[in-house]
């Protein structure tokens, strides 16, 4: 990887334009630039699957209490339902990165989705415990093709004047359909039944595949790597001994494990007195979701004149603070601080997840994959930790997991701004 020296700290800090030097110049005239047609066409496709992946990933998550009382499972196992999309998606991220660098970006992106939306069809028609948690596996494994390699494609298509920009609204299209899976299952379980609520999350995803598959141009210049496993050790093994990449990988454990800490349980606090929400109140209150959609854009364009690191640090206090609104009892206070922590979490991830492409100076779909591996294995573990916090402490035991969860952050943060990475 590049050394770092002192006298790099101004431009390092700021979006790097070094790094999107490449050796044949002349290919940069042919970069997507903002407000052609061909970037509507880009932003349009990676929205959409961005939307159709959270949902997928996340429509389990009102419906918990619901899986709770149908299968006789604790909260902590319920939340096993998404921990276990989370972790197979961790672990799918270590092939599926480097597979896409070997076959190319939009193959394995469609493949993917398409996979995981029949996998979410199949799961609402499961009978027992284990054949949701196999489904739900299995969704998680088809998606790791898709959460990595659209950050890659960004990063290797579109200019790199807008590379922020457009990670941010990639991201809020990740934010829009957390909402809409949370939402609608939340909704649609309350009057009808869970089982309608994932096959309706499922026959949307599969129709947003399918839009995403006719409208994504191809890739322009991507160039295919060697999948020899000596080729991928010495990528990893550079990756790894960079000096801001784990760091980053890191943030995006903490990150992610706070943010589905909170989401997981606050369901569940909600639901019993003395607010004694139904399920379609709760899925209403992933509304906050909308916050992020206005978070990571803005994120991604702060970054051009505070820089990365500040713009993070920033983001990832605001979490916090709406953390400890969110220990109080009123809804009223509960609701801003849920708004919050929300677009906090979003700017963060925007600006960690942007800064991937630009840090690692080959192998990048791999390089994303290993921060995603990091951010969704902070939502397995964490996620499902925080069940334990809440069985024996209540809401107070989750406000104090997740606030150390963000301390952590908040001192990586300083780091990266030390190291101006």
């Amino acid at each position: 990887m590049s050394r770092i020296s002192a006298s790099s700290t101004s431009t390092r800090d700021q979006p790097d334009q070094h790094s999107t030097s490449t050796p044949d110049r002349h290919r940069s005239a042919q970069y997507i630039k903002r407000g052609t047609p061909q970037f509507i066409r880009v932003t349009l496709a990676l929205f959409s699957a961005g939307l159709a992946t959270f949902a997928l990933l996340y429509c389990v998550q009102p419906v918990l209490p619901l899986l709770s009382k149908e299968f006789g499972v604790s909260p902590a196992a319920s939340s096993l339902s998404l921990s276990v999309s989370t972790a197979l998606l961790a672990l799918g991220l270590l092939i599926t990165g480097p597979l896409s660098d070997a076959i190319g970006r939009k193959s394995v992106m469609v493949t993917a989705l398409m996979l995981a939306s029949l996998c979410t069809l199949l799961s609402a028609t499961m009978t027992s415990w284990h054949g949701i948690l196999l489904m739900r596996a299995l969704t998680g494994l088809a998606l790791s093709g898709v959460a990595a390699v659209g950050m890659t494609y960004l990063s290797e298509e579109i200019h790199p004047s807008v590379i922020p920009f457009s990670m941010g609204l990639y991201i809020s299209g990740n934010s829009i359909g957390g909402m809409s899976g949370r939402l609608l299952s939340g909704v649609i379980a309350d009057f009808f039944s869970w089982r309608i609520a994932i096959a309706t999350i499922g026959c949307f995803s599969l129709a947003a595949a399918l839009m995403f598959w006719k409208i994504l141009p191809p890739s322009r210049h991507f160039r295919p790597s060697s999948l020899r496993p000596k080729n991928l050790l010495i990528n990893f093994h550079l990756h790894w001994h960079d000096r801001g990449l784990p760091l980053l990988f890191a943030e995006g454990f903490l990150l992610m494990g706070s943010f589905v800490t909170l989401f997981n349980y606050i369901g569940y606090r909600l639901v019993n007195p003395p607010w004694s929400l139904n399920q379609a109140i709760v899925g209403l209150l992933s509304i906050v979701y909308l916050t992020g959609t206005w978070s990571s854009p803005k994120a991604g364009t702060m970054t051009t004149r505070f820089g990365r690191s500040a713009v993070m640090l920033f983001s990832t206090a605001v979490m916090l603070s709406g953390l400890l609104l969110t220990a109080f009892s009123s809804l009223w206070i509960i609701l801003p601080g849920m708004m919050l922590f929300t677009a906090g979490f979003f700017a963060a991830h925007s600006v960690a997840s942007g800064w991937i492409g630009p840090r690692a100076r080959r192998a990048k779909g791999q390089a994303s994959s290993l921060y995603l591996f990091s951010y969704y294995l902070g939502s397995s573990i964490a996620g499902t930790a925080g069940g334990l916090f809440w069985h024996n402490f209540g809401w107070p035991g989750i406000t104090l997991f997740i606030g150390s969860l963000l301390v952590i952050a908040l001192l990586i943060g300083l780091q990266l701004r030390k190291r101006a990475v």
